[in-house]
């Protein structure tokens, strides 16, 4: 009995002792809500964090603008290496342009000789002279193509560039053309003016197409100027596969010059030249005394091609002849175009230069006459007076339409003296 008696005493204080512990466990709830240790102001721990968070997240930005400014570097050094592969990429496809070109012209060549041979006996070898022609690209200029197939004759044409400052003497120069019964001419009319007036006295007429590079000096240019225009205009009449003789308008004619060309060069063109020596070449001996035994030095001479009436067959060595020409003329504007018609012609290859392989001929000075021969020597001449040149070019005198008149008096009229009244030259 005394063992169930302690048992139920124990159970007892133990339930009064749990109930205690609630009991206080409410009071304190309610007395103390923030429990014992409270935390007035949790900011600053609040701004730790954020701070900690920010700087986290500014590291990063930094990181990330630093990155990106790598990478602006980079694309700069890329796009920088990128243009100068494109620079390269053009050059080396212009070589390789020219190499075609030269390998296109090397096997025409061949195609022309035929097989290698030996060389024949003594006296009896010649040289190439007759480069074959271009392959005509009517695609350059179809308009232009239209225009030459109705006009050309065996792929022959003249080709004279006007603007209206020459009506006069152009209208000298058609009408001794047709005189003459030749077909196969051409006007490049530089402005609407004269296009208007070729058509209006049925003249064979073509308007190039707009270009400002060329149709502000085309349309007020003088005679030298318009004269340069020539040699970037030409370009195409080769190109579609056609032969030009290029005339200027201070041109007489009185025969049909393609009857007298030999079409074995590249070139064949009128001279400057008023004699055999001065036309084809002389040994002009320098004299220097001081050289004692050495005092004489041989040099070669002759007068200038004129680049206002020469015959230019379709090859590659012709169209290089235009293309350094408009080249040079592009880059000096104040240079003479027969100037460097000439330099380019005859300069030969040497250290900094390539010269123009370019075959050539000189045409008859008395068939295809300057102003200069005529006046100074021709009509003085009981017996020269008597021959007929096939044209006349009053390239040595400034007042040209009152000497293409006489000189139509003279050769077409009959009238002896026409030419008396004029000097050797210009007063």
């Amino acid at each position: 009995m005394m063992g169930v008696s302690r048992r139920q005493n124990v159970q007892s204080r133990v339930g009064i002792a749990i109930a205690i512990g609630v009991i206080l466990g409410c009071v304190f709830a309610l007395c103390f809500p923030n429990g014992f240790i409270s935390i007035s102001n949790p900011a600053p721990i609040l701004n730790r964090r954020f701070a900690k968070s920010i700087a986290q997240v500014g590291s990063t930005l930094c990181e990330s603008s630093e990155r990106l400014n790598m990478l602006k570097s980079e694309f700069v050094a890329v796009s920088e290496e990128n243009s100068e592969l494109k620079k390269k990429v053009r050059e080396l496809t212009e070589k390789f342009r020219l190499a075609e070109q030269r390998k296109d012209q090397a096997e025409k060549q061949v195609l022309v000789l035929g097989d290698q041979k030996k060389a024949g006996p003594f006296g009896t070898v010649k040289g190439l002279r007759t480069n074959p022609s271009v392959v005509p690209d009517e695609s350059v200029n179809p308009r232009l193509a239209k225009v030459l197939e109705k006009v050309a004759v065996n792929k022959e044409i003249i080709v004279a560039l006007a603007n209206s400052n020459v009506k006069e003497m152009l209208e000298v120069w058609f009408t001794n053309i047709k005189r003459v019964g030749i077909p196969n001419y051409l006007v490049v009319a530089l402005d609407e003016e004269i296009a208007r007036y070729c058509e209006a006295n049925n003249v064979p007429v073509y308007k190039r197409d707009p270009d400002k590079g060329i149709d502000s000096v085309a349309r007020t240019g003088g005679n030298h100027a318009v004269s340069g225009l020539k040699f970037h205009i030409l370009r195409e009449f080769l190109q579609l596969g056609y032969s030009v003789l290029l005339s200027d308008v201070d041109v007489v004619y009185l025969q049909n010059p393609f009857n007298h060309l030999y079409r074995d060069s590249d070139v064949e063109s009128m001279t400057d030249g008023h004699n055999n020596n001065t036309a084809y070449g002389f040994n002009d001996v320098f004299d220097e005394p001081k050289m004692g035994w050495a005092r004489y030095a041989h040099t070669m001479r002759m007068w200038v091609y004129n680049s206002g009436f020469f015959y230019i067959r379709p090859t590659i060595p012709s169209i290089e002849l235009l293309d350094r020409v408009a080249g040079r003329l592009s880059k000096q504007p104040n240079s003479w175009d027969q100037a460097v018609f000439n330099e380019e012609l005859f300069f030969p290859s040497h250290p900094g230069y390539d010269g123009l392989h370019a075959s050539r001929r000189t045409m008859d000075f008395y068939l295809f006459m300057n102003s200069k021969v005529l006046f100074k020597t021709v009509r003085k001449d009981d017996n020269l007076s008597k021959l007929k040149p096939v044209i006349v070019h009053v390239n040595y005198h400034p007042d040209k339409l009152p000497h293409m008149l006489a000189v139509v008096e003279f050769y077409v009229n009959g009238k002896q003296d026409a030419l008396k009244s004029f000097p050797d030259g210009s007063e």
